[in-house]
């Protein structure tokens, strides 16, 4: 009875991973898209375009197929961006003395402008 199980239970696991190892082996995982052609061999699946663009016109180009995005591709990590350096302030200026400050002229300030009076009626 135990072997019974065994044997199912082994039998069923590499049913399972079956499937994955053979796609693993079709998918080239350095493109993202794959052209699936049949021919009289079977069906062939190339992974070697960058765009479905790309391999729509490899279509066109006489070969026949469908174009679909590979479903193994890894995209690569993006470049790591580097921070700007920041540029360092300017000196600060040293304060003026209280001496200074006493003579200067103060800054005088423009006069503001007045409303216009509306015109009054003259009585006569």
């Amino acid at each position: 009875m135990r072997a019974r199980a065994w044997t199912i239970l082994c039998t069923g696991t590499i049913l399972i991973a079956a499937p994955a190892w053979a796609a693993g082996g079709r998918y080239d995982p350095d493109h993202p898209v794959c052209m699936e052609s049949i021919s009289s061999e079977g069906t062939r699946i190339d992974c070697e375009f960058e765009s479905l663009e790309q391999c729509r016109q490899g279509t066109l180009g006489g070969s026949s197929g469908t174009c679909f995005n590979n479903p193994y591709y890894v995209a690569p990590p993006p470049e790591p961006v580097t921070a700007a350096q920041p540029e360092p302030a300017p000196p600060v200026k040293p304060a003026k003395s209280a001496k200074s400050a006493k003579s200067a002229k103060p800054a005088k300030s423009p006069p503001s402008p007045q409303p216009a009076q509306p015109a009054q009626p003259q009585q006569r």
